[in-house]
């Protein structure tokens, strides 16, 4: 059973962990699946919108595909979360990615 296979099945069974989640979502940005991996950050957000990782990894994602109105407000919200969480390492890095989006 590949990587990818063992997180799908363990997301199946827990479709709310935040960690599994993300892990599928990553693995999907691996493999150059980005339409599953849209869907996995997605439903991770909408499952655990305090999980700061997601919003910089799906921003960067849809930053990637030219959807640069979308990846802006996707790292906007997570700079807000990253904020509310105290989390100063993510806030830079939200903070980096959008002013490259803006340039």
């Amino acid at each position: 059973m590949s990587r990818r296979e063992k997180l799908e099945a363990f997301v199946t069974k827990n479709p709310t962990d935040a960690f599994a989640r993300y892990g599928l979502a990553m693995e999907c940005v691996n493999n150059g699946e980005t339409a599953e991996a849209e869907q996995h950050f997605r439903a991770l957000l909408k499952a655990n919108p305090d999980y700061v990782a997601g919003y910089f990894h799906f921003g960067q994602l849809l930053a990637r595909l030219k959807r640069s109105a979308e990846a802006r407000e996707v790292l906007t919200n997570g700079v807000a979360v990253a904020q509310r969480a105290g989390n100063a390492h993510a806030l830079e890095e939200m903070r980096a990615a959008l002013a490259e989006i803006a340039s």
